[in-house]
């Protein structure tokens, strides 16, 4: 079980200048080695379905999600047209830009514009493709789509809290840990204890230029490992003050 606890941040009544509101649209976010496409059953199940059944280690990917792994392709294709239909979330099939396949997906939820609340979840990756930089970067996108187009205030970060390597994730991107809900849902027929995780937008500056130095070329070698860890970059941009990085 992770060790973590609350990062501490001031309790404040201040008053907030009101964010935009603005709802993601549904519009392709293009990187330089991943393309997020809105959710197109026609499009993307054959790929997603691939990718997530063809192997014992790609259907236990689906461990810690509600949804599968699925008993066919009609079945994730059924699947993927409610989120396509969903109005008050925004699913992506993340695709490599190479191929062209649909490799992971991930979405918005919990949208609250009025507020400028904002989540990123219901994240699945094909086993080849998790912790990679294209990974990283398609995360990336989502949140720099939110909030420096969108002016989100808060991006939240829920799973369950058994789930070590989404908790590890959201660290390495630079969220704090903010404790657990225990209790809080019954998936698949178990009961789940949620982690919540957050970053700030008085925080989002200095983490948006730790994870645009990671993913520049130049932080990788020839192999295309990585000459430094996002993880401690986070790390650090966490002690930094906001106006060191504006």
């Amino acid at each position: 079980m992770t060790d973590e606890t609350p990062d501490r941040r001031s309790i404040n009544d201040a008053p907030v200048t009101p964010p935009p509101g603005l709802v993601p649209a549904r519009s392709v976010l293009t990187g330089t080695t991943v393309r997020l496409e809105p959710i197109d059953p026609a499009r993307h199940t054959a790929a997603l379905y691939r990718a997530g059944h063809t192997t014992e280690e790609a259907r236990r990917s689906w461990a810690f999600l509600p949804w599968g792994p699925f008993p066919s392709e009609a079945a994730m294709d059924a699947q993927l047209r409610g989120f396509a239909a969903a109005l008050d979330r925004v699913f992506y099939a993340i695709c490599d830009l190479v191929t062209g396949e649909a490799v992971g997906k991930a979405a918005y939820l919990d949208i609250q514009p009025a507020s400028g609340v904002i989540e990123i979840g219901g994240i699945w990756f094909a086993p080849g493709f998790a912790r990679s930089r294209g990974a990283t970067e398609a995360l990336f996108l989502m949140l720099s789509y939110a909030m420096d187009d969108l002016g989100y205030r808060r991006m939240q970060w829920r799973c369950n809290a058994l789930n070590e390597k989404s908790r590890a994730a959201a660290r390495r991107l630079g969220y704090r840990f903010e404790g657990i809900w225990f209790n809080h849902m019954i998936v698949k027929g178990r009961n789940r204890d949620t982690a919540w995780y957050s970053i700030l937008d008085t925080e989002w500056p200095a983490v948006r230029i730790a994870i645009t130095t990671w993913l520049d070329a130049e932080n990788f070698d020839a192999t295309g490992l990585q000459r430094r860890s996002l993880s401690a970059m986070t790390a650090a941009a966490k002690t930094m003050e906001i106006d060191d990085v504006r």
